[in-house]
């Protein structure tokens, strides 16, 4: 029995998810096939969704805790405490409800759905995909115009198109606990080489339960897990009180891949997501630019579905469409990299010591941006001459990209 769709999206997470209503919502037949035999398990990041994306999908019902503000850390533990009750700047959501409700959206939209599905192969033609999926009945072969790997960090679709493989592959280890003392409404973000070298680790706040994780790069780790440094974390004398009574509920982990990879997009196929590489290199979220990307791409991959032209010219074409993404990712990551992944532990405490200043919190509660930090790089290099002397590396980022 052979099914056809205009559309069929590898992958039911929450860019999978939203893409296929997105799809819909233009008029086309799409198919999600998922691995997994639910949806939502198992997940891998921190659970953070910003205002933006959350307005795109409606899903306040699976919000565990607003978050107005930070308490960043320095290595030697000077505190950065931004943040303003009166502005939401990002939430702490169920994974599980979301995910499932972002599905359940497309699903109710049109979309048709298999679970513990895999591809097995493709073959693409002048005028349609052709793909084999392993089903719990057994094999199924389906057509469609357009297959897109909305697939994750290790997209099968990547790999067996030879896409190209995301320009940063870090490692993320997270447990969520209870007992931890927070401040509420912040999340607390650490820094330090023994404890997430390059990178910080944090404390999220999401209803009766923190998320306490930590990332980096596996060339920068030197020779220890991010277990290790969740240890370290927990067990560091200026802040280890807030540490003492919790107790361990879960534990994930899995690979945060950032940087557009070498062909998001080839003849019939597009990739979407963190198999695309579109990850913030700031925070390692993924939610939000996966949204981006999808209602950059949607309206004109349409059009090409309708006229059955999605050749390798047009894609390529399409393609350009993420110059802009791309450019901006590369300048967040200049940033990172001046003031965090290159950055020594003595380096960071003075750029701390600037930070910390009331005149510069108060440049940051009013321009900083937890999804877009560059206006608020380029306002503090023209304001803060200390920060100035500190900033040539970032200062090169920004003008650069």
């Amino acid at each position: 029995m052979e099914l056809k769709y205009d559309v069929i999206v590898i992958g039911g997470g929450p860019v999978g998810g939203y893409l296929s209503r997105r799809f819909n919502e233009f008029g086309h037949s799409v198919l999600i096939i998922e691995e997994h035999d639910e949806i939502g398990r198992p997940f891998q990041c921190a659970g953070l969704v910003n205002p933006e994306s959350m307005e795109k999908v409606n899903l306040q019902n699976s919000i565990l805790k607003e978050i107005w503000g930070a308490r960043i850390h320095s290595p030697s533990g000077i505190p950065v405490v931004i943040g303003n009750k009166n502005r939401i700047r990002t939430m702490s959501v169920c994974r599980k409800i979301f995910d499932e409700s972002v599905v359940l959206q497309a699903v109710k939209s049109g979309t048709e759905i298999l679970l513990s599905s895999k591809p097995n192969s493709v073959k693409i033609e002048e005028d349609r995909v052709k793909i084999t999926i392993q089903t719990p009945e057994g094999i199924k072969n389906i057509e469609s115009k357009l297959l897109c790997g909305a697939d994750g960090a290790h997209s099968w679709v990547r790999r067996f198109f030879k896409m190209g493989r995301p320009r940063e592959m870090m490692i993320g280890f997270q447990v969520e606990v209870t007992g931890y003392k927070g401040d509420e409404g912040r999340l607390d973000m650490y820094t330090g080489r023994d404890i997430a070298p390059g990178y910080f680790a944090w404390a999220i706040p999401s209803g009766d339960t923190t998320r306490i994780g930590t990332w980096s790069r596996a060339d920068l780790l030197n020779g220890f897990s991010c277990e290790d440094l969740i240890n370290r974390l927990r067990n560091k004398d200026l802040w280890k009180d807030r540490f003492e009574n919790i107790t361990e509920v879960g534990r994930y982990v899995g690979p945060v891949p950032s940087g557009f990879v070498r062909k998001p997009m080839i003849e019939r196929v597009a990739l979407f997501g963190d198999a695309a590489g579109v990850c913030k290199p700031t925070t390692g979220g993924g939610i939000g630019p996966g949204f981006k990307q999808v209602d950059l791409l949607v309206p004109v991959l349409s059009k090409s579905i309708n006229d059955n032209d999605l050749s390798e010219y047009k894609m390529k074409k399409y393609s350009k469409l993420l110059k802009s993404m791309i450019s901006d990712q590369k300048r967040k990551k200049g940033l990172r990299d001046a003031f965090l992944t290159e950055s020594n532990d003595d380096e960071l405490n003075q750029i701390f010591s600037v930070w910390s200043r009331p005149e510069v919190i108060e440049l940051i509660n009013e321009v900083g941006e937890i999804e877009n930090p560059i206006p608020l790089g380029i306002r503090m290099l023209k304001e803060i001459p200390e920060f100035r002397k500190l900033a040539g590396k970032a200062a090169k980022a920004l003008i650069w990209g």
